[in-house]
């Protein structure tokens, strides 16, 4: 099979059979009914939260909605937001990309332990890294504290895709380049960064819809957004109309940023030559470069993850004289991390079928169906949590608000968009040569799905739940929400010691959430440092 990556898709080109078993008739291979069914099915509850949104927004009548919407308040909100995205998403753009290049396309000293360094602060909630650097100077603040704290917490984001890219990027188109006359920067920037265009484009995604949802950062830095004023609404104000309108706006920014990004996917074409070519890419050699970007790396990780963890445990240090009251540690991190485990399971078992469909039986409507499901990537957790209450008490007289199972399913529900990125990835990377051979041999497709297709995704199930459980783990808004009568989690404990300037009670729950969510951010450097250019792309 020949693989080309045209607008960000891996397609497969046949060549000459081989002698083997029959390949089964082309009927066979349609797009099933009953997977496009569950993959839609899924998509309906994912979009329950804009649901409630459009409810409330016809509730109140479109010429409120439309007066809302056209305050004052909401163009400032706009700018505030517009502005913040475009600096973080191209400071993200550059350190991801530039890191990923010095690891994987150079002779680094130590390239193994930069590369899970790099990685380790996104296993620092955003609020933490803002309540790291906030404690320690007021300065940290306003719009400059938070393209500092957000481009430190996010461009980890940018990173990982764009090391898969350029891994097992085809090494002869720079040779050809270089072949050709073009200096080193020239072919970096036309060949290099053009290979990787695409896992750029999908990491500048998830940052940007990363920050449309982010509310505790925000509030800590004192750096108004719509999710921080759309709270102000919900639970101070109680004005839900208003908030729904800003959170209408804040879901149109988000159609902006997923059009935007499938039509430059589309543009151009990213191929490589065939399977048989695929070889090792020499390294660079850094030469009296080597101590310079061995600095500027220890200075990037010293900010990322030496400067939250140091706060933290100053923090503490300092505070230990002080008594320590409310949910022990121990229990909050057992809540924390059941609810995070029961989501990362459901949000990964949701994600296989829509998966499935967009890689093995691409089309029209199974584009509509996975793109409609990055739509929650934009809604601030407060919005969700609001709206499975809103179901629950209008047509289940109540049940289940303020239990277990329904921040499981928040849970689920706003991090699915992760949960389908790493299976996407592995679901692209199973031969689908092999599962044909299984259908051939007369095999149900439940069968070949089993033991042959499962086998094969598996990282993709473990990359799945490990991102899943990284963020619910750290999750804030919604938890404050749906979080049980008389249960704390790590997240809500913090902020409420936070929120009374108690930091030096406030720093140990900072500690275990960093060293629970550490371990799914190692598995996930693994993983992604094991996947081929072509899932990443």
């Amino acid at each position: 099979m020949t693989a080309v990556a045209a607008g960000g898709e891996a397609r497969a080109r046949p060549e000459p059979a081989a002698p083997g078993p029959a390949r089964p008739p082309r009927g066979r291979r349609r797009r099933p009914a009953g997977l496009l069914l569950i993959a839609a099915a899924v998509a309906v509850v994912l979009l329950l939260p804009l649901a409630f949104l459009l409810v409330e927004a016809v509730g109140a009548g479109p010429g409120t909605v439309a007066r809302l919407i056209g305050r004052s308040l909401t163009a400032q909100l706009l700018w505030n937001t517009i502005r913040l995205g475009v600096v973080v998403t191209l400071l993200c753009a550059v350190i991801g990309t530039g890191s990923a290049w010095l690891v994987e396309r150079t002779n680094l000293p130590g390239r193994r332990v930069w590369a899970v360094l790099i990685v380790v602060p996104l296993a620092i909630p955003d609020f933490v890294v803002s309540f790291g650097w906030a404690s320690l100077s007021t300065a940290v603040s306003g719009f400059r504290g938070a393209v500092l704290v957000m481009t430190l917490a996010l461009y980890p984001l940018v990173y990982l895709p764009v090391a898969a890219s350029l891994r097992n990027a085809d090494p002869a188109q720079e040779e050809v380049a270089r072949s050709l006359g073009a200096g080193r920067l020239k072919t970096f920037w036309r060949v290099t960064v053009g290979q990787a265009r695409i896992a750029i484009l999908g990491g500048c995604v998830l940052v940007i819809m990363t920050m449309l949802a982010e509310y505790g950062a925000f509030e800590i830095l004192g750096y108004q957004t719509f999710t921080t004023e759309i709270f102000t609404e919900f639970s101070l104000s109680f004005d839900i109309p208003a908030a729904c309108a800003l959170s209408l706006v804040l879901v149109a920014l988000g159609l902006v940023v997923l059009g935007a990004d499938g039509g430059l996917r589309r543009r151009g074409r990213v191929s490589r030559a065939s399977r048989s070519a695929q070889r090792a890419t020499p390294r660079a050699r850094l030469g009296p470069w080597t101590l310079p970007v061995l600095a500027l790396l220890a200075a990037l990780v010293l900010l990322a993850l030496g400067v939250p963890v140091g706060s933290a445990a100053y923090w503490w240090a300092t505070g230990t004289n002080q008594p320590f009251t409310g949910t022990s540690l121990l229990s909050a991190a057992g809540y924390s991390a059941a609810y995070s485990g029961g989501a990362a399971a459901l949000a990964t078992v949701l994600a296989l079928p829509v998966a499935i469909l967009a890689v093995r039986h691409t089309s029209r409507v199974a584009r509509v169906v996975e793109r409609s499901t990055y739509l929650v990537l934009a809604l601030p957790g407060l919005v969700i949590a609001l709206s499975l209450s809103y179901f629950s008490e209008r047509y289940g007289d109540g049940i289940g608000y303020q239990s277990a199972p329904m921040l499981v399913v928040a849970y689920a529900i706003m991090f699915f968009p992760l949960a389908l990125v790493g299976l996407r990835a592995s679901v692209a990377q199973a031969p689908v040569g092999l599962e044909d051979i299984g259908r051939s041999l007369g095999q149900r497709r439940l069968a070949v799905f089993w033991r042959v297709t499962r086998p094969l995704v598996t990282p993709g199930l473990a990359a799945a739940f490990c991102l899943v459980f990284l963020s619910s783990v750290t999750e804030l808004t919604a938890t404050l929400i749906l979080v049980p009568t008389g249960v704390q989690t790590l997240a809500t404990q913090f902020w409420n010691y936070q929120q009374n300037l108690a930091y030096g009670q406030a720093a140990p729950f900072a500690l275990v959430m960093i060293a629970i969510a550490a371990i799914p951010s190692y598995v996930l450097a693994r993983f992604f440092d094991r996947l081929p250019s072509r899932a990443a792309r």
